[in-house]
């Protein structure tokens, strides 16, 4: 997510943003422009698409007149914003970076010894599973890395790029949530004490983070459901079952016509490999080339404060020099590799754009006042964090945004939660759980997007096998909320 050097900025912007909302009158005709997205990628299965007809339906609804020049200012002001600036150089850096990872053959020597220590389909799905809890300081560098590593482990034992998928999105953003020391923290932090929330002693927020930790109950039964899903203890059901199942009789989600293939199960695993590293150095990869650039990674981004842009460029500084003594390719080579890895990156890019463009007419609709105002006659202390969590899930869900939509509404909802003496650590985690709901569970967020990139999996397709999961980790963190409250 957006460096910790943009918080102020961004938190002043989130913050005029409601201001400016405030001033509207909001009504109900702000929940047209979500039911045009979501009905247009359900039926088109373009995302993008979907995105784009429902800002121009937003953007009719503001002013009929002028809604081609409203819709060109508002695609400027969102490209000139630091935010998505930031969001394209580490997307298509940490495509250079897998592009360079493959080309060395470093991912083709890790997908050889994860296979001798991943025998089979559960304890693949665990590897991924643990290895999306050690990569906890971002949410899109836990996406990308771990569903690059992982695929081609997985699909040698037949299992689907939806499954795949689901387990990092729910160890990306859920993970992210709970740990006081990655980027989610550093962000929401700030926003707590711009808003007056944290105390004095606090800082920067993060005491009053930490203290909302036990209650982000979707983020906890988020995590707690993938391995329950991948022991079986919670069955397979609905377009997860089929996706499976497929992948079990050898329709992995590759571009490869059956009759080029043979007509074993196993030719389509093979094919998947084969393909993933055409061009790559399988007979000479070294281990060492794979991990170290991403043990690096890890660590430069803790070191710079869980900003990875920076930790990239250093990542890059050590890790071309390193190739280049190696002779694993000349400097010309490395360059039309970076370049090939960052393009493969921009429907990703394109998509979350696109999802932001969508939020700012959302955002001039009143969208997020017009919810809140009307569950607030329903705000107790015993249903505000329930009702908080509903309103702000629905929210996030429907524009596709986690932070933003947080930005926007805590100005709001804390002071009622004061008003009314509820539990605030219980209302912050409310908050957090469905700032992470709406990053898992909506198919144009950031994080759903960088998931299905990382996983190669289609992003609708993701996003429609990992929602009944989703949603029920949903319904009983709704439950939770009303119990502990």
């Amino acid at each position: 997510m957006s460096s910790e050097n943009s918080l102020p900025v961004e938190a002043a912007e989130a913050l005029t943003a409601a201001a400016e909302a405030a001033t509207r009158d909001p009504s109900a005709l702000s929940l047209i422009p979500p039911a045009v997205v979501i009905i247009f990628a359900v039926w088109l299965k373009r995302p993008i698409l979907a995105l784009v007809l429902g800002a121009l339906s937003g953007m009719l609804l503001i002013s009929p007149t002028g809604t081609l020049g409203n819709f060109a200012e508002t695609t400027l002001r969102v490209m000139q914003d630091e935010t998505i600036g930031w969001l394209i150089l580490v997307c298509g850096g940490f495509g250079a970076l897998i592009a360079l990872l493959v080309h060395t053959g470093g991912a083709f020597a890790f997908g050889r010894m994860a296979q001798t220590v991943a025998k089979g389909r559960k304890p693949s799905l665990l590897m991924t599973y643990f290895l999306g809890l050690l990569i906890f300081v971002d949410d899109y560098l836990n996406a990308l890395a771990v569903g690059e590593t992982m695929k081609r482990i997985t699909d040698k034992y037949k299992v689907s790029r939806e499954m795949l998928a689901y387990v990092v999105d729910s160890t990306a953003a859920p993970m992210c949530v709970i740990v006081p020391l990655s980027t989610w923290a550093v962000f929401f932090g700030g926003l707590l004490v711009a808003n007056g929330v944290a105390p004095e002693t606090d800082p920067n927020g993060i005491r009053t983070y930490i203290s909302a930790i036990p209650y982000m109950f979707y983020a906890w039964l988020a995590l707690l459901m993938v391995p329950l899903l991948i022991l079986g203890i919670v069955p397979l059901f609905g377009p997860m079952k089929k996706a499976e199942l497929a992948a079990r009789g050898g329709a992995l989600q590759i571009d490869a016509e059956p009759e080029d293939m043979n007509s074993s199960p196993d030719a389509f695993a093979r094919q998947a490999m084969e393909e993933e590293f055409e061009g790559a150095d399988r007979k000479h990869g070294k281990l060492h080339n794979f991990l170290l650039p991403l043990a690096l990674l890890v660590a430069f981004t803790i070191w710079f404060d869980t900003d990875i842009w920076p930790a990239l460029l250093l990542t890059f500084a050590v890790t071309l020099p390193m190739y280049m003594v190696q002779k694993l390719m000349n400097f010309n080579d490395m360059m039309d590799q970076m370049m090939h890895g960052f393009k493969s990156m921009l429907p990703a890019i394109c998509t979350v754009i696109a999802a932001f463009t969508f939020k700012d007419v959302c955002d001039q609709l009143g969208l997020p006042l017009f919810v809140i105002e009307n569950l607030a006659p329903y705000m107790t202390p015993t249903m505000l964090p329930a009702l908080v969590f509903l309103a702000m899930a629905l929210l996030s869900f429907a524009t596709g945004s986690s932070w933003g939509i947080f930005a926007v509404s805590i100005p709001i909802v804390m002071p009622l939660a004061f008003a009314v003496d509820a539990n605030i650590p219980l209302v912050i985690g409310a908050l957090l759980s469905a700032a992470s709901f709406g990053s898992q569970a909506c198919f144009y967020s950031d994080s759903t997007v960088l998931a299905a990139q990382g996983s190669g999996c289609d992003l609708m397709s993701h996003a429609i096998t990992q929602f009944p999961y989703a949603f029920l980790a949903a319904a009983l963190a709704f439950v939770g909320f009303i119990v502990f409250a």
